[in-house]
Order: C-alpha cells, then sequence, then structure tokens
C-alpha cells in the first residue's frame, strides 16, 4: 500500500485549531522560536523550519494534536530534548513538531517493586537523581544522560557507557502509554516483573524513532545502585591492539561495568579540550570499570594483565572516585573535543565483540584512502564504536567523501556480521543503508507494522524507512 499525498492547506486553520485546544503558549509559530526545533544534534542531515511547534503537557493534549493532524492529513515529527544522532527529530517542510519537553512529571516512584512512571520529558538525569533520594537508581546512562529525555531514549532505544553490564533502554521498558496517529491512546506492555499475555507489544515501539506512536508515559524498572566503581586506563601502541584486548578480556568471561575505546584522534582533540594528558605517544586508550565492590580490585588487576599480554604500553588504575570519574568523563567529552576539529558527522555500528579488532582496522583504511579524517571512540565491551567522520560542512566534495566513508563502513560492519546501528538509530541518517541489512521479507513486514498504525504515514515521514513507490 502506498502512503497517501498528504491534503494540502492554508496552515492557518490547523494553527487555530491547536491554539483553541492547546492554549497559545503551546504553540510555537515565531520562524526565530521554531528554529530550535528544527533539528537535533546530528550533523548535516536535512531539515527545514517546521510549519507549527506545539508543547502538550498531557495524553490528552498529545491526542487533540494527533487528531487535528489526522483530520488535516499533516505530518508530526515528534521530539524530546534534540540530543539524536541520527536526524530522527528533523523537521520538514508542513510538519508539526510535537516537543515533549514540557511533559516532565514523575508520576510515580516504586520503591517496593523498583519501578518508575514517567512523561516522556522528564530527562536521564531527573531520574537517576530521583531514584537515589529513594536508595535506587536508573541503570541506562547514554552519554548525553544529564540532557536526554527518557521519551527520546526509549523512542530510539538508547544505549550508552555502561551496556555493556547492564544493556539498553529495553531491557528496562516495562509498559508504554502511547498515542497512535489517529488519537486513540492505549497502554501497552505490563507494570509487573513477568507477563507474557499476548503480543509484547511495548517492545515494538521502542526503537521505532517516532514512527509508530508518541510515547505519553513508561513505566520502568529501577535497580540498587552498585558499589563505587574503581576505574583504570590502558594506553596501547595501535586501535588493533586495543580491540584484540578486548577480545581476549571477553573471553575470559570478565564483564567490566564500562569498556570504553578512544583512538589517537580522539585523544588528542580530548586532550586539547580538556588538558586530560592522554599523552601525545597514545595510539588508543582503553578505558574499564568495575562496580563489584570488594572484587574490583582483582578484576581490574585481571584485565590490566590482558591488555599487558595485547601489548599496552601503560596501564593506570585510578586512586579514588575523583580520579575515576575524571576518566569517564574524558570519554564523554569525545562528541564535543571532536566538534572543535570540524563538523562531526558521527557513524554507529555494531560488530561481534570477535571482529572488533578487524572492524577498527578497517576504519583506519577507509580513512587512508578516502584522505578524511576519521575518529574512533566507543563502547568495546559489546562491539559498538562510533567512527566519527569530520569535514567541512562548506566542502560539497568532501561531504560525498563523509558519506561514502558511511557507506564502506557499514557495508563493511554488515560483511562481519554486524549492524548499521547499534544506538543511535536510523532516521534521515542511515535511512538509505537499512535496507541493505534487511532481507525483503523482513524488510516488508516492517512497511506493514508501519502502515497498520499509521497507514497515512504521518508519524515521522521520510524516516527510518520510506513509504511504498
Amino acid at each position: 500500500m502506498a502512503a497517501p499525498t498528504s491534503t494540502l492547506v492554508h496552515p492557518s486553520p490547523v494553527i487555530d485549531e491547536l491554539t483553541r485546544a492547546l492554549g497559545a503558549d503551546a504553540v510555537v509559530t515565531d520562524p526565530d522560536i521554531l528554529a530550535s526545533y528544527r533539528h537535533d544534534a546530528a550533523a548535516l542531515c536535512e531539515s527545514t523550519l517546521p510549519l507549527v511547534a506545539v508543547l502538550p503537557t498531557t495524553e490528552s493534549d498529545v491526542q487533540a494534536i494527533m487528531e487535528i493532524a489526522s483530520a488535516h492529513r499533516i505530518p508530526v515529527v515528534p521530539q524530546g530534548a534534540l540530543t539524536g544522532l541520527a536526524g530522527a527529530a528533523n523537521a520538514s517542510v508542513g510538519v508539526i513538531a510535537l516537543n515533549t519537553r514540557r511533559m516532565n512529571t514523575i508520576v510515580e516512584l516504586d520503591v517496593v517493586n523498583r519501578t518508575a512512571v514517567v512523561q516522556p520529558g522528564v530527562t536521564n538525569k531527573q531520574l537517576k537523581d530521583a531514584a537515589l533520594q529513594q536508595g535506587l537508581t536508573y541503570l541506562p546512562d547514554p552519554s548525553s544522560w544529564e540532557a536526554s529525555t527518557i521519551g527520546g531514549n526509549i523512542a530510539t532505544n538508547a544505549g550508552g557507557l555502561c551496556c555493556v553490564k547492564y544493556g539498553v533502554t529495553a531491557r528496562f521498558v516495562r509498559g508504554l502509554r502511547v498515542v497512535l496517529a489517529d488519537g486513540r491512546a492505549t497502554f501497552v506492555g505490563r507494570r509487573t516483573v513477568k507477563g507474557v499475555a499476548g503480543l509484547s507489544l511495548a517492545e515494538l515501539f521502542v526503537g521505532s524513532e517516532g514512527t509508530l506512536g508518541i510515547i505519553t508515559e513508561a513505566t520502568v524498572g529501577l535497580d540498587f545502585p552498585a558499589a563505587t566503581p574503581l576505574t583504570m586506563a590502558a594506553t596501547f601502541p595501535s586501535t588493533v591492539a586495543a580491540g584484540e584486548a578486548v577480545s581476549r578480556i571477553r573471553a575470559a568471561g570478565i564483564t567490566p561495568s564500562l569498556f570504553e575505546l578512544l583512538d589517537r584522534t580522539t585523544i588528542a582533540a580530548i586532550d586539547a579540550y580538556a588538558r586530560m594528558d592522554f599523552g601525545t605517544d597514545a595510539a588508543a586508550v582503553l578505558i574499564a570499570q568495575s562496580d563489584i565492590g570488594a572484587g574490583a580490585v582483582e578484576e581490574l588487576e585481571a584485565i590490566a594483565a590482558l591488555c599487558t599480554e595485547s601489548g599496552a604500553t601503560d596501564v593506570a588504575v585510578a586512586e579514588d572516585e575523583i580520579e575515576s570519574e575524571q576518566l569517564v568523563q574524558a570519554r564523554r567529552l569525545a562528541y564535543p573535543a571532536l566538534e572543535r576539529l570540524g563538523s562531526p558527522l558521527v557513524d554507529d555500528v555494531s560488530v561481534p565483540i570477535s571482529q572488533l579488532a578487524t572492524m577498527i582496522d578497517e576504519v583506519g583504511r577507509v580513512s587512508d584512502r578516502l584522505d578524511i579524517v576519521i575518529g574512533v571512540v566507543g563502547h568495546a565491551g559489546d562491539g559498538n564504536i562510533h567512527p566519527t567522520v569530520i569535514v567541512d560542512p562548506l566542502d560539497p566534495s568532501l561531504l560525498a567523501t563523509a558519506h561514502r566513508a558511511f557507506d564502506e563502513i557499514a557495508a563493511f560492519a554488515l560483511s562481519l556480521g554486524g549492524t548499521i546501528t547499534g544506538e543511535h538509530g536510523v532516521g534521515l541518517l542511515k535511512r538509505d543503508l537499512l535496507e541493505t541489512e534487511l532481507d525483503p521479507v523482513a524488510a516488508e513486514l516492517q512497511r506493514g507494522i508501519k502502515e497498520l498504525l499509521d497507514p497515512h504515514y504521518l508519524l515521522n515521514p521520510g524516516k527510518v524507512l520510506t513509504a511504498r513507490p
């Protein structure tokens, strides 16, 4: 079934209806302010000003927006904090940008059942802080945790620094309230630890990037905090040696609570940005944490020994909590540090851990072959790396080369049994690559699900999968 063409209408009636439904303070039409709802943090993805931005505070507001949009066949782009790196929240011509940041209430925090019920605009940090006051924590830990929202984390199935041990966002989602394209609202999932009644529809919306429905409330699992972690850093003469160390450590059955990799380009950028003093001779750095309490020293000693066997030239264990946090903060600074070199086009591929060294080696060959700067940073412990291409956005030939690098890296990841995206999502940036990973039947099934829930392609059109021709 082809996506029906949206009906062209004069914008004023739509904006008038939205204003009557939500109030004038929840409807943005000023072009200067609309610019802040134009795109997410992905560099070099196309975007335009939306027709209008709307700022709901309740589920009934979202229903009203979707009912109006559906009646006029106006596309809607769901947004959160706009920290995404795939262009999934980018506006296009004539769309309604539906931003959920005002839906920022923690509805319930249940200590006994270790769950929280939150609106989608609650930030990851906000939930962590509230849970900590009750002696609990919310474990998903994306690099953007201080700003990114729970709704956005769920919509992209966000990963992060600690998912090598604790898993990605989907592991913690129990139930969702969702508004569909026609304005109907429903609850999918459960609140209990176990539950197998019917199909697992909540999982369908996790990672759907706003293409199937708009999350208005989430029930997520909480945990007790782990022990204060110990942190170590190992310096290597090559990224390939660091990758081999990761494979050895994981093969030994060791699962650090954090296991991150930085290559020479990224290390130099961080040193220049924050004066971390990793040293000019470092070709790669592995940062590992252990949060198992009394056994942490022994676990880090085992990791250090395997790093040394793999060719590490220096291994250092942080002496205190402050030094540990400085090492982790260095990893979190990778993206802003690389931004100082130019416009960073952040890739996101994931391969089997046994293939990590091979994947990193190929990124180096792509960089040399195309004569383009690529910094490698990533979650080494689960095989998810972010080759980051540095470009001049004013140089069309360099942009074309950057996209060629993206394509070559993705193709090689697939050849190793990997995936084109481990955690950032498809969005606009990798839309044209998705069907190189999906077989035709899988692509047909995904379009069928989209058309069942959103037959007119009103939700986030042009993202993830294109409409049928």
